[in-house]
């Protein structure tokens, strides 16, 4: 973690480029032309990823001309300096960007926005302005790393501070949860998608996973606390958790619930009151959208009580998750005779090392009973999703699940603008044609 300040430092920003090409360019300023694309006052939901990548790849042929070089900036700005008998071709290209933002205030609007959509600079006459523009967002660049720097500093000093901090006893049990009863816990509520995989890296989402981020948690509300330092207590606090993400499914202007989703519970938490109130404001067909999720530990703790919860709940529609299966304990536990519908088995790179025996063992239990009983979690990396396939996992978790799936997205966006710009069509038209 120490050494992420100093690789930021060692690649150089593009704002940085900017201003050293610019004072490069000073005796070179004949014939170059300067154009400064104005993304950043486009709205929000026009500055996603997708559609910065789509207006940067259209200098692409000018650049593999050597017509000019580009910048693209923090800010979702562009600028382009260019050769000045390519400005035909420059314009060109400004006014096929413009285009795929037809829909923005910026374009439509045009005539009373206070910026246009570009600023263009003749290098020769208006250098002094062009090498202001740099410096100042050079500036603005250093400035802005200088506080991510700050604050990754912050994050690893109280990380630090709470592995070593106050234990978690009864009295700070009690402090936390009043805390917590307090607060506002939508805000701390996370989403990760479940998501069938196939041999071209394309997700399928099948569910996602709800759950109240615990390290955000404490964070802002536990500074200094050790929430792990005791088994038991913690324990408790999750149940509380629990009760608390019930609380909030059953108001449906707490939080945005779409398409299937599992939720992860105690067994004690299933047989309590509060879930009964749940099951009562859900509907019959949600309930069968639903899975809820039981770590291995706790099912083992009081498994009679585990085998009333598990069947109370698939007799009102629910499906049940075994959740946390290792290496060590994916042989020992049988989801089949638990009546568990899924299981997650958690990834480790260790796996991929097992050998032969221990492979096929996992394929036998990943063909049992159908495909997507078997779920791999904590998938980080491609490594993960190619093991699992080899032995028959094709659901996946994880962070490099949930990169599948913007990037997936952004491909999705990408030929939308593709045959937009082909069929000539803006996006009012295509509401119309979609309306009709």
């Amino acid at each position: 973690m120490a050494k992420a300040p100093d690789a930021q430092k060692a690649i150089p920003s593009q704002e940085n480029l900017l201003l050293d090409y610019v004072r490069r360019l000073e005796k070179h300023r004949g014939g170059r032309q300067v154009v400064h694309v104005h993304l950043s006052q486009l709205r929000p939901f026009n500055r996603r990823e997708q559609h910065i990548r789509a207006a940067t790849s259209s200098f692409d042929p000018l650049i593999s001309a050597t017509m000019g070089q580009l910048f693209a900036l923090r800010s979702a700005d562009l600028i382009f300096a260019f050769k000045e008998e390519a400005r035909p071709q420059v314009e060109t290209v400004v006014q096929k960007v413009r285009f795929l933002f037809s829909d923005d205030p910026l374009i439509a609007e045009a005539s009373t926005h206070e910026k246009p959509f570009a600023t263009w600079y003749d290098a020769v006459n208006d250098y002094d302005e062009i090498l202001r523009l740099a410096r100042d967002l050079a500036e603005e660049e250093e400035v802005r790393l200088t506080k991510v720097r700050s604050r990754m500093d912050a994050r690893s000093s109280l990380r630090a501070k709470q592995e070593q901090g106050e234990p978690l006893t009864p009295d700070v049990l009690a402090r936390v949860e009043d805390a917590l009863g307090r607060a506002d816990l939508s805000n701390y509520v996370r989403r990760q998608f479940v998501c069938k995989v196939d041999s071209k890296l394309i997700p399928e989402q099948e569910f996602s996973e709800l759950f109240i981020s615990i390290n955000d948690l404490r964070e802002t509300l536990m500074p200094g606390v050790n929430l792990t330092s005791n088994r038991w207590l913690f324990y408790h606090l999750t149940e509380t958790l629990d009760k608390r993400m019930l609380s909030m499914l059953s108001k449906t202007d707490a939080i945005t619930i779409t398409g299937e989703i599992s939720i992860n519970a105690n067994v004690k938490t299933l047989l309590s009151d509060e879930f009964q109130v749940f099951d009562d404001n859900v509907s019959a067909s949600r309930r069968g959208a639903m899975v809820i999720e039981l770590q291995k530990e706790d099912i083992f703790s009081d498994l009679p009580a585990f085998l009333i919860a598990r069947e109370f709940v698939q007799e009102r529609g629910y499906r049940v998750l075994l959740d946390g299966l290792t290496m060590q304990t994916m042989f020992l536990v049988d989801r089949e005779k638990l009546g568990c519908d899924h299981a997650k088995l958690i990834w480790t790179p260790a796996l991929a090392d097992a050998g032969d025996d221990v492979k096929e063992r996992l394929r036998q239990i990943a063909a049992s009973g159908g495909g997507g009983k078997m779920i791999m979690c904590r998938c980080d990396t491609r490594e993960s999703v190619e093991f699992g396939r080899s032995v028959g996992i094709d659901r996946f978790q994880g962070r490099f699940i949930e990169g599948l799936i913007a990037e997936d997205g952004r491909r999705r966006d990408l030929l939308k603008l593709k045959h937009r710009i082909q069929r000539g069509t803006s996006p009012e038209d295509e509401d119309e044609e979609m309306v009709d």
